[in-house]
């Protein structure tokens, strides 16, 4: 089915089933109610489905799918619709929000899995962790309001993926609903399950283009004994690269996350965001918040205050800020964590959501902010991110007052450059927030024929219809 073939009106008969399958609680059709779950978290988009669906219940969704496989009707995945690239976002056809499928179905303490639908919370699924004693490690911004569905579709990642990995390496078992509408029940808490191919990682990353994930069987882990956590100062980012090996060296890998922040998005937090000040006397132009953790109390402190002591002398920082107590550490997070609300206030931006192997990221850099520079002078650098694993959010940003057209050229003009760069280095264009509507050309661009090739040959045989979320992630 061609992309430009999703605008077709719904067909009576199939609007009919479509509500009959989900009861009167499970669809909206007035435009006023459809509204909220058509919007789009940056404004790019703006949805377009004749009926947003909300079943209950995995047999609900299998029929919606079921339907509209019989009537060629596109569809529209939705978890918590907080994802940034538009892989949310209905182009005609039905959305099937899945928000009322949010049961925890098991906890297994002794196996370490919690079997959850796809509608659930991530903040509730780590609070049911922490009530039985053990850690679901998958933590970001939007943990709040998104969704485990969404967060597995689109391979999620956050601040944790140094330590346990991105959402993918958190799951051993799906279930999914099929584009023909049978479900696929692979629900294993298995560790080990040689049986050929492992179907469970065609669907995370996938961002519904060849199925709808309807639960999970999540990996858990034991909680930390003891956690400290620290910001601290460099003059560089080669030395925060150094810092890094340092420390995971002597806590024997036990750092959890290494975020990088250099001074401008930080000079945005204390501007516009009430309650949060520099935990440092000086301003410095480069920083990393560094979170560890032990299982055994008593000793991740000790390690980290001698490895920073270490890393003194050898000109690796040059200012530190130890937290001394939960309450503290919660304000450093807290930092990091308003740097994208901040932004939010800066003047016209051009966003990227980069990868490059951990050793490359101070190049990146480097030669990130020389070009932005070169294309758009004036333009302020807005870097954080994820050094620990090589992500970074290398953000762009004009004055306020800046034209229209000179908005324009900042988010057409420099992204396939930054993109560029990030290839050169052995990255990736895209590191943990999809594909979606917003970078499909560019894996048009970036992929090579043969994965090309492969992508729609994966497609086409796990949805020959083109109906699971046309348009997004395979160019």
């Amino acid at each position: 089915m061609a992309d430009g073939a999703h605008t077709l009106p719904l067909p009576e008969t199939a609007r009919a089933a479509l509500k009959a399958a989900v009861g009167d609680k499970g669809w909206l059709e007035s435009e006023a109610d459809k509204a909220p779950y058509l919007a789009e978290e940056r404004g790019y988009y703006h949805g377009e489905s004749a009926l947003v669906l909300r079943p209950a219940s995995t047999e609900e969704v299998s029929k919606i799918v079921t339907i509209c496989a019989g009537h060629a009707i596109p569809v529209t995945p939705q978890g918590g619709n907080t994802g940034l690239c538009g892989g949310a976002v209905a182009r005609g056809g039905v959305l099937i929000n899945l928000g009322r499928m949010n049961r925890v179905r098991e906890i297994d303490p002794v196996n370490a899995t919690m079997t959850v639908e796809a509608g659930c919370i991530l903040k509730d699924i780590q609070d049911r962790a922490d009530a039985a004693g053990l850690l679901f490690p998958l933590s970001l911004a939007a943990e709040g309001t998104c969704q485990i569905g969404g967060n597995l579709s689109t391979n999620a990642g956050g601040i944790q993926v140094l330590r346990y990995g991105n959402a993918r390496d958190l799951v051993l078992g799906l279930e999914v609903v099929t584009a023909d509408g049978r479900v696929w029940h692979g629900l294993r808490g298995l560790r080990k399950n040689n049986t050929g191919y492992d179907l469970k990682h065609l669907f995370m990353g996938a961002e519904g283009t060849l199925g709808i994930i309807t639960a999970a069987v999540l990996k858990l882990f034991p909680k930390p004994a003891e956690t400290t956590t620290a910001m601290v100062a460099a003059e560089t980012p080669q030395h925060l690269s150094a810092l890094l090996t340092r420390l995971k060296q002597a806590t024997g890998g036990q750092v959890n996350s290494f975020e990088y922040i250099c001074r401008a998005p930080l000079d945005a937090v204390f501007t516009h965001i009430p309650g949060t000040q520099d935990p440092m006397q000086e301003k410095y132009e480069h920083y990393a918040l560094v979170e560890m953790a032990s299982g055994q109390k008593g000793v991740i402190r000790d390690l980290a205050e001698a490895a920073l002591g270490e890393a003194f002398e050898a000109g690796e920082i040059v200012d530190a800020v130890l937290a001394e107590s939960g309450e503290q550490a919660a304000r450093l997070w807290n930092i990091r964590e308003s740097i994208p609300e901040a932004l939010k206030h800066c003047g016209p931006s051009a966003k990227h959501d980069i990868s490059v192997p951990v050793s490359k990221v101070p190049e990146f850099l480097e030669k990130g902010s020389a070009h932005a520079e070169r294309v758009i002078p004036g333009c302020t650098v807005m870097a954080f991110g994820h050094m620990g694993d090589g992500n970074l959010h290398f953000n762009l940003v004009m004055p306020q007052d800046t034209a229209p057209e000179d908005a324009a050229r900042l988010r057409e003009e420099v992204p396939p450059g930054v993109h560029d760069i990030a290839d050169s280095l052995g990255g990736s264009f895209s590191a943990e927030h999809g594909i979606g509507l917003l970078k499909v050309h560019e894996m048009a661009r970036y992929k090579s024929d043969v994965e090309k090739d492969m992508l729609r040959a994966i497609k086409g045989a796990l949805d020959p219809q083109g109906i699971m979320n046309p348009g997004k992630v395979v160019p």
